[in-house]
């Protein structure tokens, strides 16, 4: 091989050599970059996950205080529903659900 071709092979592996790590590097950078706005997400995400579990505790209670038979009693009563007096049962024989 003539000194002019190894000169040529030599630069041609330099040259090469410099376009891929420039190549990784420009990947690594989108990696991180990536990466990075994942982890960004996840806080995020997680920030409001914290957040509606906090409002679905007190949507709980709410619903809770909102269905007690007190709020219940008040509803009837501005319904103008009232209390019976005499409260008669229908007794069903045993043996039979449905007669002809």
């Amino acid at each position: 091989m003539s000194s002019t071709t190894k000169l040529l092979n030599i630069n041609l592996l330099f040259v090469l050599t410099i376009i891929s790590g420039l190549f990784v590097m420009v990947y690594y950078l989108f990696q991180v970059g990536g990466l990075s706005q994942d982890i960004y997400l996840v806080e995020d995400y997680t920030i409001k996950l914290a957040t509606l579990l906090e409002n679905n505790k007190s949507l709980d209670i709410n619903f809770s205080k909102m269905s007690s038979l007190s709020n219940i009693e008040d509803y009837l009563a501005s319904r103008d529903f009232i209390k019976p007096s005499q409260v008669k049962y229908i007794q069903i024989l045993e043996g039979s659900v449905v007669t002809k």
